[in-house]
């Protein structure tokens, strides 16, 4: 017993933590096996468009109930038309209609790129109360520069229910008009119980000039 104790006490740093030399399977790429309550999560890909000039992006297929939450990505998406919001609804009907109705709250800081104004605030403007209203994803104008673009995402939980409404998070950080950083946080819920198998992302005037959106299912393995 004398020597099991002096071996533990031996791996016993000054600070009273076990050494990492006392820890067997000390990455993860070691350990065999996690408990349940650290299961890990894997994104698996369900589909990508490019939008090319497009007057919208339509993912009417793949919201299902293979998964309960859904991650939509969008890298370098860039409208046509300058000083326009980038926004999206949600289909019931497989998207003969995006007009489901929602409760949201917006809220946003920015900076701009001079150093001349920066700001963190509600954006009463650009939240819904029952409002079956395209909702906003940015707060702010964007431009339509070559270097002016948004990136962001946005999920969507258990889509498929037919007992629940259906919540959504949004982050989308946008170059505002006029040359700032917009850190854009929209979240709400489709208050409907029939469920939601199509979605639609648009600008509020014009075409998306380009971007490239990706469909995530959340796997929890």
């Amino acid at each position: 017993m004398g020597t099991i104790t002096r071996s533990f006490a031996n791996n016993i740093g000054s600070s009273g933590i076990l050494l990492a030399s006392a820890v067997n399977n000390a990455t993860v790429e070691d350990v065999t096996s996690f408990s349940s309550a650290a299961t890990p999560s894997t994104l698996v890909l369900i589909s990508t468009q490019t939008a090319s000039s497009s007057a919208t992006i339509s993912f009417t297929t793949g919201l299902d109930s293979t998964y309960d939450e859904y991650i939509f990505k969008f890298i370098n998406v860039r409208p046509a038309t300058d000083s326009v919001l980038f926004q999206f609804n949600l289909s019931t009907d497989g998207g003969s209609n995006y007009n489901v109705t929602k409760t949201t709250t917006a809220f946003r800081p920015f900076h701009f790129e001079d150093d001349s104004l920066t700001g963190l605030g509600y954006q009463a403007d650009d939240d819904l109360a029952q409002s079956t209203s395209d909702q906003p994803l940015v707060t702010s104008e964007q431009g339509n520069g070559a270097d002016e673009s948004l990136a962001g995402s946005l999920t969507l939980f258990n889509p498929s229910s037919t007992v629940y409404v259906k919540h959504f998070i949004s982050r989308v950080n946008g170059y505002f008009v006029n040359d700032a950083t917009t850190d854009n946080f929209i979240a709400g819920y489709a208050n409907t119980t029939s469920a939601v198998n199509a979605i639609q992302f648009k600008m509020s005037s014009g075409n998306i000039a380009d971007g490239i959106f990706k469909l995530y299912g959340v796997k929890k393995s």
